[in-house]
Parts: structure tokens; C-alpha cells; sequence
């Protein structure tokens, strides 16, 4: 006999004072994804809240902040727009910068709206 059990919604915390930038987004899209549950599966969103505190205290290098380009095409005609982390974080904050991250690290598929509404961020 099988017992189909539905996961318990979970928290999971993250410090990132004095933490890189990658290793606070991969370990964020690491509990996003479920893999850290026992009720882990592939197609399936985890009732995980991944909430990322202290963001403004990252360790982002100079070299980091001036050198990381940020790419969008809007699909017109010459509408590639580039932004540099450095301008992102003073117009649109370090949440932003840190949500890209994460978002890159998980799938684009019919999951990664649901899977990137459980994330906070808080500087």
C-alpha cells in the first residue's frame, strides 16, 4: 500500500552578509527547485518560500559590479538594451540583480513562474 502525502510548506532562510552573489543564488535555486525535499519530483512546484535576507550586504567585487552586463532585446529593430550591474543596482536595486541571478539558475519551462514567486528578497 502506497500513501500519497502532499509536501508541508516549507521556509527556507538565507543570510547573504558577506556571501557572493552566485553562491546566495544557487543555494536559493537549489531549495526553489525541491531538491532539498524528501517529495522532491521534476514536474512539480515544491510549496518552498526561499526568503534571501541582507542582500545589501553581498560581497560584490568592483571588478563584479562594473564589469556584468545585463542584455535585453526587445524584438524591434536595434532594440538591444544593455545595462551594467553597477547602473541596475542604483536604479533598480540590489533585489533585482539578486531575482535575475536566481532566475537564470533555474529552468525556463512551465514551472519557473511559480517556482520564482516563492522567492523574497530583502536588502
Amino acid at each position: 500500500m502506497t500513501l500519497n502525502t502532499k509536501p508541508q510548506p516549507t521556509t527556507h532562510t538565507i543570510d547573504a552578509t558577506d556571501r557572493t552573489l552566485g553562491r546566495v543564488a544557487s543555494e536559493a535555486a537549489h531549495a526553489l527547485l525541491g531538491k532539498r525535499s524528501v517529495h522532491f519530483a521534476k514536474n512539480q512546484a515544491q510549496p518552498v518560500t526561499v526568503t534571501i535576507n541582507n542582500a545589501s550586504k553581498l560581497h560584490l567585487p568592483a571588478r563584479r559590479t562594473a564589469g556584468k552586463i545585463y542584455i535585453h532585446y526587445t524584438g524591434y529593430p536595434g532594440g538591444l538594451r544593455e545595462m551594467r550591474m553597477a547602473d541596475m543596482i542604483t536604479k533598480k536595486g540590489i533585489a533585482e540583480v539578486v531575482t535575475k541571478t536566481v532566475s537564470g539558475m533555474i529552468p525556463h519551462n512551465h514551472l519557473h513562474k511559480p517556482r520564482m514567486k516563492n522567492l523574497v528578497v530583502n536588502e
